[in-house]
Order: C-alpha cells, then sequence, then structure tokens
C-alpha cells in the first residue's frame, strides 16, 4: 500500500517541475531552469500482465539543452528489487520517448540513502552491459533551512527540506521557519505545501509538532490538515477540561459578546496545545489563562504554548 510520505517525495515534483533544477546543485549537478515542463503518464505497463509504474514521469525542456525526461522514485527503505525496476524503467523510457532519461529517488533515511545511490550494473562484474546509478535527494544533502527568510525564496524547496529530514533533529527548526514563511504566502500557493508536509511526516514525531504550527501560524488556512488539528484540539479541550471553569466558559461563549467570546475560544486553544504537548498546567496559570479576555495576550499565549518547556513560560511577563 502507497505510504503518504512516499507520494509527497515525489508528488512535489509535479506540483513544481521547476524543482528539479533548484535541487540539482545539492546534487552535485547542474541542470538548467526549464521553460517548458509536461506530466507524462506514468504507467510503464507492456502487453504481458506485469505492471510497472514509475511515481512521477516529467518531460523537462531547457533553453540550452534541449528536453530530456525526468523519472522521480519516493523510496522509503532498501529494496534488493528495485534497481531492476529502475533500470527498465530508464530503459523503456529511453526506448519509448527516444530522450535522455533522469533518474531521481528521493530517501528520507540515512541509510536508504546511501544504498539508492550506489551503482547497480546488470551484467557479470567484467560484463556491466547497463549500470544504474540514479541522482538521489535525500537528508545527507538536502539543505537543512531553518531561517524564515531562506524558506520564504523557495517555499517548494523548503517543504522538500522539511520531508527529507523528518527524522532529523533540525527538523522542528526546518517546520518553524517553513510555517513563518506561508503565513505570508497566498493560500493557494501555501495550502498544497501544507498538505505535502503533513503527508510526508506521516507518523513520525515532527508531524505532531506541524499540526500544531498549523493550527497556529496557519490557523486562518481552510486545509484538512487545519481542520482535523481543530477538531481534535476541541476534542482534548472537552476530554480535560470538565471542571467549573470549562462549563463557565461555555456559558461565556453562548451569553457575552462576540470579542468575548472569541476569547474564551482562544483561552481553551491555549489549555488545548498546553494538553496535547503533555506539559503540566497549575491551578495558577488555568485560572490565569481561562480568565484573560485580552485577544492579543491570549494570541502571543496560543504562540508560546507551542515551544515553551513549561506552562509558566507560556504566561511569564503577559
Amino acid at each position: 500500500m502507497v505510504s503518504p510520505p512516499h507520494e509527497a517525495m515525489h508528488r512535489i515534483f509535479q506540483h513544481d517541475p521547476g524543482l528539479f533544477s533548484r535541487v540539482s546543485r545539492f546534487l552535485g549537478v547542474d541542470i538548467p531552469t526549464p521553460v517548458k515542463a509536461t506530466a507524462l503518464p506514468t504507467d510503464l505497463t507492456e502487453t504481458n500482465p506485469v505492471e510497472r509504474r514509475v511515481d512521477t514521469l516529467l518531460r523537462l525542456e531547457t533553453a540550452d539543452r534541449g528536453p530530456f525526461l525526468l523519472a522521480v522514485e519516493a523510496q522509503g527503505k532498501k529494496h534488493p528489487d528495485k534497481p531492476a525496476s529502475w533500470a527498465y524503467y530508464t530503459a523503456y523510457l529511453w526506448t519509448k520517448y527516444r530522450l535522455p532519461t533522469a533518474l531521481l529517488v528521493v530517501c528520507q533515511d540515512h541509510a536508504t540513502a546511501r544504498w539508492a545511490q550506489q551503482p547497480v550494473s546488470c551484467g557479470p562484474p567484467q560484463l556491466p552491459t547497463l549500470t544504474v546509478q540514479p541522482l538521489v535527494a535525500g537528508p545527507h544533502n538536502m539543505p537543512v533551512i531553518t531561517d524564515p527568510e531562506e524558506a520564504r525564496a523557495d517555499l517548494v524547496l523548503a517543504s522538500l527540506a522539511a520531508i527529507t529530514h523528518a527524522a532529523e533533529p533540525d527538523v522542528g527548526a526546518i517546520l518553524k521557519a517553513l510555517s513563518t514563511a506561508l503565513r505570508d504566502a497566498p493560500e493557494d500557493i501555501a495550502k498544497p505545501l501544507i498538505e505535502f508536509t503533513a503527508q510526508g511526516l506521516a507518523k513520525r514525531p515532527a508531524k505532531n509538532l506541524w499540526r500544531n504550527l498549523v493550527a497556529v501560524d496557519l490557523s486562518f488556512y481552510k486545509s484538512y490538515l487545519a481542520e482535523e488539528v481543530r477538531k481534535e484540539v476541541r476534542k482534548e479541550v472537552r476530554d480535560e477540561v470538565r471542571d467549573e471553569v470549562r462549563d463557565e466558559v461555555r456559558k461565556e461563549v453562548q451569553d457575552e459578546a462576540l470579542t468575548q467570546g472569541e476569547a474564551r475560544r482562544a483561552a481553551a486553544d491555549v489549555l488545548a496545545v498546553l494538553a496535547e504537548r503533555g506539559l503540566t498546567v497549575s491551578e495558577a496559570v488555568r485560572e490565569r489563562i481561562g480568565s484573560c479576555d485580552d485577544p492579543e495576550i491570549l494570541s502571543r499565549w496560543l504562540r508560546r504554548a507551542v515551544t515553551a518547556s513549561t506552562a509558566e513560560e507560556v504566561v511569564a511577563g503577559a
């Protein structure tokens, strides 16, 4: 069964075919920016019943080197049969389209990346005949983009950086830079990148951090991930805050003016984020958050709640 990270690692190149030329400089090659890109059918099945599909296939045209094909494969782990499949893909595409064919393999861990970039020959040692050695993009060579300005300069590359570093220690800083940069982007640009990043992180621990960042930094976007986070936050608030303060908040949301109601909901969101992160909230801190009716202060506390190490840090200094 195809996993979300697998889909994200290759479909991001369909979303922005020019990404390959920007990625190539990290792979030790210089591919000009394409002047035209066309998505081609990924079905490489012949008349026999064996079905073969490449993950993503693009026809790229450059101003000075002419057209070529780019096959993008997402690889989650080592698999002894893949080099033979890659050899088939490139040979078949070369034969069918009569165009030079490049193969890019995208990985999320160092071991798989090292394995994928090793040359494999189909013939005996003295007669290699056909050798497959794809370009490999992974945590070993993709940039660590932790500066929001750098992320803003190339949002798609920043998303790919987050996906390929999903298991790396720097992923938190990468995700924060990306979410900050996406706040200024139009929704039609930001929304697919929010989803690609969520898919790429899958069940890794960084997925929870991304969900929190989407809920806080990008809460105004209407995406399935943002809506999913909001629903879970509301559920956790209902499950964990059952005391008199929560009942009072519900009553005031119904009875008070709109601005006061928004403040109460914001206070509940702060408590929900703290609960999701497993931070202990004292009665004093809970009461201070629940009694605050200043939307600006609550907004500031909500942002602090994503990264603070204790609940007290959130309300320190107001």
